[in-house]
């Protein structure tokens, strides 16, 4: 059973500036909730028991959020209010759940996800990208299913328009298991529209191996200078580790980007 997730939290948020100059993006309100509470809901509703924050020095803000005791204890006192009284029992519930690893220097999800390394006991982990949402469905939940079916590492996978291929780590697909799951025999991180075997795109969901630390531990940085996890990836895949590309279900939506974060907003409101 998968029972630890990981979120790497300690990117910087440039595409929402200047809104991140001042405040972390992951706890900007979506429809009146911060977007880490999604994240967190929906591993809970996964069944994950445990999960580990990879923070910054400069995004402390966000433990500060799931630590402000005395905030709390004092205006509950004071004021004596039913729904600050229920806001702060659900923070001390996910407070419960949350260990935080640090990542002072943007070195990519990859070096991210090696911070976490001496908290993960299990041989599979979920990893959680907060930029991506989807609504409507859970898609941890539904990877897992298919994790236990197949015994292998998952990714979440959406179609995405072919020009804009570069912006994602697409698949090369080798064989369709069945109507949503596809074995991968390839995954190339952000390649030009020439060189892209496919429009599948790796969306912001991931189960994965324990292996994949022994691979970031000797990987060197890739575009931009950054450990990228699909280079990772790819050499366990050279190595005949399984991966699945999962066609999940619900509507994604991507709140790191000013445009985005709106749209997530109105979309998250009809709900």
């Amino acid at each position: 059973m998968i029972k630890q997730a990981i979120i790497p939290l300690a990117g910087l948020g440039t595409r929402l500036l200047p809104l991140t100059s001042v405040f972390a993006k992951e706890l900007l309100p979506i429809n009146g909730k911060p977007g880490i509470e999604y994240i967190l809901d929906e591993c809970i509703d996964a069944g994950i028991k445990e999960v580990v924050f990879i923070i910054s020095k400069k995004k402390q803000m966000i433990k500060n959020y799931f630590y402000n005791d005395n905030f709390y204890k004092k205006i509950i006192k004071k004021k004596k209010d039913p729904r600050i009284l229920k806001e702060y029992q659900k923070i001390l519930k996910y407070k419960k759940m949350i260990k935080f690893v640090y990542q002072n220097k943007p070195l990519g999800t990859g070096d991210a996800v090696l911070k976490t390394r001496k908290y993960i006991k299990d041989n599979f982990f979920l990893m959680l990208l907060p930029d991506d949402l989807i609504i409507r469905h859970n898609c941890s939940k539904s990877l897992i299913k298919v994790h236990n079916r197949y015994k292998s590492s998952v990714m979440a996978s959406m179609s995405v328009k072919k020009k804009t291929v570069s912006r994602w780590g697409i698949f090369k697909l080798k064989k369709k298991l069945d109507k949503k799951n596809f074995l991968v025999s390839d995954v190339i991180e952000k390649p030009s529209l020439k060189n892209a075997p496919s429009n599948k795109a790796v969306i912001g969901r991931y189960i994965l191996s324990k292996k994949i630390f022994l691979k970031l531990l000797k990987q060197k940085p890739g575009k931009g200078g950054e450990i990228h996890i699909t280079d990772s990836i790819q050499s366990l895949i050279n190595d005949e580790e399984k991966f699945i590309a999962h066609n999940f279900s619900g509507k994604y939506l991507d709140c790191g980007s000013m445009n985005g974060y709106i749209k997530s907003t109105l979309e998250i409101a009809k709900l």
